[in-house]
């Protein structure tokens, strides 16, 4: 103990007398294990995070699909994720193989509620609530912060509604006030009593962007939201996932559930048909693990999170190539001070256990600093990866396993870049210490200098080319003509089902908002629809043309308003749009887009007149086309051949043999107005208007058409920026690493220069003899950058769009910029050794 505070004395002493040193290498070290702590934090929030809940590793998944939101009908592989509420029950009461087998709703964030206290003359919020089976929180071995959480019987028809309130929502919402527990609450204004309080830290089943402020019982949502399929057989929207009992074998069971399933879907309208039969023989299911809940967030970031995992190793591998060459400089520098330390009788052993220790000290001094640094660059990924979210469950500071993270890199870089120069230094001979010690510097050790330069510069090539690849991506999916004209147009995004409207009173209701917002001075035109383009939503269905032959054709449909059409900016290519005319009482007829003109009918063939309608041998045709549009974009820009079809808001499916009350798809999503200019106060007046024709009637988004639009940009924007962060960076390092190791140089070959310079050399050619040798590096270093940067292309290429090779202008444009990086790197010493004066130099030889 004695000895090792004396190491790490002498180790302070000396990294306090190289000041310059000692600050490159923790910055260095900073900002390489704080860019991958950083990515590590976001990793281990999102894709290694289990519930916290009680012995998340016994819990089970029925599926492996993140299906959503309401289906229908048969599943084209027979891979179920998906369950009806029946088919949930029989599930619960025939497998004893479960302790706990609880079921939740699919796509709450789709479908918000309005929330209210009863009795307060507070603005009714739009909220996220999820209905969840009555044993769910006892499913997941969850204990309340305060009250009590839902039991089986309050998830039976003709309970009284109770409610959970999550611990977020009611210290932020509520101020942690205790009498929320027993108080009455409207949820779409319909009472309900909320009877506790979640546990802290629980944000549901899954990670999500928005998780759940209220749970409530399955039983309660056929009264609270108007869903007509709770209890239908044929529908499925339920997630399950149950707690296994010890010593159950998942093949088996996974087996014995596809058989159950097997059974109970061949008595299914869709299945039993001649069409659908061959269907039921592939219906199967797949046991997953449920630990970390639905995976949802999970999937949609994994390729992304890889990636960045990758490109942030070598950012680190490039730090670690300067920290070895900054050590062995330092290394070499000491070789005479070791030189008399082993004269004086130092054993080897003692100095490598000196030198390791400084190392060991600046490695983990740069740990604490880089976990500074994962903290701001977790803070930034936040920012980016989840832009104007408030409420995701994902914090930026570092977990334990994040610190132990950082901590194990930073020993790993100091003993692995350390354990070299101590050995080269004590490996010096007593004798040196009576010679000049730049003489004596083993060539080998300058060659393992320039290599570590060369493998840098290599390195920052192809992190340069990549961030030029992902911005280049960028700019196609942003520059991609969209079909739509976004200018000077707003989305309010609203629930009539929540605000308490039934189905026979929205045709009023959507004419008066129409009215309402035309009275607001520079409105053009007020467009009401299902959802909207550029839209995280899509509504498809499978569609037959009236005579055709081919039964199972899918498309996309929006129901819409008359204006919907002018106030996205869609063009009417042929026919006609909708009329004002066309309400529940006319004839009704449907708009088509020009891919769904080229998948159904032949080329030249007129589509105006032909009806279209769900599959099936007698199909009577629902709908008259009787105009076609541009192909305007919805859902992603990545998504090509997208057939639509158009249906006016208010009317129904012919062939929909249901009662009015139970077609949610009269439930309209989105108001797009559209203004003679733009308009700051837009969305204080969308509030205000709506706010006057209903309390209820509340704004659950709203934003710009631009910012919807740039929106489903989110991630190509957040890799795009952070390649160019990371490629910058090593450039930066690799700028430092030539600058070090020709300074280094420089520094050796002081009395050599001298010489040179005292026989006449000129400025000049002393400037280009060591920028020779600094581009020469930087050379070799492009030589095997470039194959490598163009062999990477094909690991990445499925993350962008519209590229499967390397641009010239981007490889040119990252060759030139490292080429740059070098020169600058190269002339300062250079300028530096043309300044020696000979007279000095030959003095210090």
């Amino acid at each position: 103990m004695h000895a090792l505070l004396q190491d790490l004395q002498y180790a302070f002493r000396q990294l306090r007398k190289t000041p310059g040193f000692t600050m490159t290498v923790l910055l260095t070290l900073a900002l390489g294990i704080g860019a991958n702590a950083a990515i590590f934090t976001l990793v281990n929030s999102v894709l290694l995070r289990k519930l916290p809940v009680a012995d998340p590793a016994t819990l089970i998944r029925i599926g492996e699909n993140n299906d959503c939101c309401v289906n229908s009908g048969f599943n084209d592989k027979g891979d179920y994720s998906l369950f009806s509420t029946d088919t949930y029950q029989h599930l619960k009461k025939d497998l004893p193989e479960f302790a706990d087998l609880a079921a939740m709703e699919s796509g709450f964030s789709y479908r918000p509620i309005v929330l209210r206290r009863e009795g307060e003359q507070t603005e009714a919020r739009s909220v996220m609530g999820e209905f969840v089976s009555g044993n769910y929180f006892h499913t997941f071995g969850l204990q309340p912060s305060t009250g009590r959480l839902l039991i089986d019987s309050d998830d039976v028809q003709g309970a009284p509604v109770a409610a959970v309130i999550s611990y977020e929502s009611w210290q932020h919402g509520y101020a942690g006030d205790p009498s929320i527990v027993g108080s009455t609450f409207r949820v779409n204004t319909k009472p309900v009593t909320i009877v506790g309080i979640a546990p802290q830290g629980f944000y549901g089943d899954r990670l999500t962007t928005t998780p759940p402020e209220l749970y409530l019982p399955i039983e309660s949502m056929a009264s609270l939201a108007n869903a007509p399929y709770v209890h239908d057989p044929e529908t499925d929207w339920l997630y399950l996932i149950g707690r296994i009992k010890p010593g159950v074998a998942l093949g088996p069971l996974q087996q014995k559930i596809s058989g159950m399933l097997r059974q109970r879907y061949a008595t299914r309208k869709a299945l039993s048909t001649e069409f659908g039969k061959p269907f039921v023989a592939k219906t199967h299911v797949v046991l997953t693990p449920g630990g970390a809940g639905i995976r949802q967030l999970q999937e949609e970031y994994t390729s992304h999170l890889r990636l960045l995992m990758w490109i942030s190793a070598l950012v680190l591998l490039i730090a670690c190539a300067n920290i070895a060459n900054l050590l062995l400089v330092r290394g070499m520098s000491r070789r005479t001070e070791m030189s008399v330390r082993t004269a004086l009788g130092a054993p080897r052993s003692r100095i490598v256990r000196q030198l390791l220790t400084e190392s060991l000290l600046l490695s983990g001094m740069g740990g604490l600093a880089g976990l500074i640094v994962a903290y701001a660059g977790a803070h930034m990924l936040l920012m980016l990866a989840f832009p104007g979210t408030q409420n995701v469950p994902i914090g930026a500071s570092p977990s334990p396993l994040v610190i132990a993270f950082a901590f194990g890199l930073s020993l790993v870089t100091g003993v692995l870049f350390g354990v070299a120069p101590a050995w080269i230094a004590a490996r010096a001979h007593p004798a040196d210490a009576l010679r000049t010690g730049t003489r004596t510097t083993a060539s080998w050790a300058s060659l393992l200098q320039r290599s570590l330069v060369v493998l840098q510069a290599a390195l920052s090539l192809v992190l340069l080319v990549g961030a030029g690849l992902f911005s280049q991506s960028l700019n196609k999916l942003q520059s991609t003509d969209m079909k739509l004209d976004s200018a000077n147009r707003y989305i309010i995004h609203f629930n009539p089902q929540a605000a308490g409207y039934a189905t026979t009173q929205v045709e009023a209701l959507y004419r008066t908002i129409a009215e309402r917002l035309h009275a607001l001075p520079g409105i053009v035109n007020v467009g009401i629809s299902t959802y909207t383009p550029m839209e995280d939503n899509n509504w498809s269905n499978s569609v037959q043309i009236q005579g055709q032959t081919d039964l199972h054709k899918n498309a996309s449909f929006v129901k819409a308003n008359a204006e919907y059409f002018g106030s996205v900016g869609t063009y009417v290519v042929m026919g006609r749009g909708f009329l004002p005319q066309d309400t529940s009482s006319a004839p009704p007829v449907a708009v088509v887009n020009r891919i769904f003109v080229k998948t159904f009918f032949k080329d030249g063939e007129n589509p105006i007149g032909h009806r279209l309608g769900p599959p099936g041998p007698a199909s009577a045709g629902d709908f008259e086309i009787v105009g076609v549009v541009d192909d305007t974009t919805y859902t992603a820009v990545q998504w090509k051949d997208h057939g639509m079809y158009f249906i006016p808001m208010v009317q129904r499916f012919a062939s929909d043999k249901h009662p009015i009350e139970n077609d949610g798809s009269l439930y309209a999503g989105a108001i797009v107005l559209q203004t003679e200019r733009p308009m700051n106060d837009m969305e204080k007046l969308a509030r205000s208007t709506l706010a006057g024709i209903n309390p209820n009637l509340t704004v659950v988004k709203f934003q710009t058409f631009d910012q919807q639009i740039a929106d489903r940009f989110t991630d190509e924007r957040m890799i795009a920026r952070l390649t160019m962060l990371f490629g910058g960076l090593a450039l930066l390092l690799a700028s430092i690493g030539l600058y070090g190791v020709t300074a280094y140089g420089v520094v050796r070959r002081t009395s050599e220069i001298g010489i040179r310079m005292a026989l006449g050399a000129e400025r000049i050619r002393v400037i280009a003899m060591v920028m020779r040798g600094a581009m020469i590096q930087a050379i070799i270093g492009l030589v095997i950058g470039i194959p490598v940067a163009l062999l990477c292309v094909r690991f990445v290429k499925a993350q962008l769009y519209q590229i499967t090779s390397v641009n010239p202008v981007v490889l040119i444009g990252a060759i030139v910029t490292l080429a740059f990086a070098a020169v600058v790197a190269g002339i300062i010493p250079a300028r530096r050794a043309a300044s020696i004066d000979p007279v000095k130099a030959l003095r210090i030889e």
